[in-house]
């Protein structure tokens, strides 16, 4: 991930509703929620969660995929994992031990 598309991300996640949408739908895993079930979860209004949906789409952290006359949205864990790795990706400077509880903190949610 480069440096504008990593402000781009962290931009969109700048807001708590965003923020709470992101965290959800990596929550519920690749079967992803639909969008009313997400406004409800997350407690914003249809039209609003609309917006804030296309704003994580567009940061490449939320893809979408039609399900009969459904949209079904699901985290991007690719567009995640470029974000994470941007962060730390300076974070050692030649010492592993500063990023060691990262990827013990990461082991441990994914063995859930």
């Amino acid at each position: 991930m480069l440096l504008p598309e990593a402000v781009d991300a962290l931009s969109a996640l700048a807001h708590g509703h965003r923020l709470g949408v992101f965290r959800l739908l990596v929550r519920v895993g690749a079967d992803g929620l639909p969008a009313g079930e997400i406004a409800r979860e997350v407690g914003v209004l249809p039209n609003t969660l609309s917006t804030h949906l296309t704003i994580l789409g567009h940061a490449g952290l939320i893809q979408s995929r039609r399900e009969g006359r459904s949209v079904i949205y699901s985290a991007d864990y690719d567009g995640m994992r470029g974000l994470l790795g941007f962060l730390v990706s300076d974070c050692c400077a030649g010492r592993p031990e500063i990023c060691a509880p990262l990827a013990e903190v990461a082991q441990s949610c994914c063995d859930k």
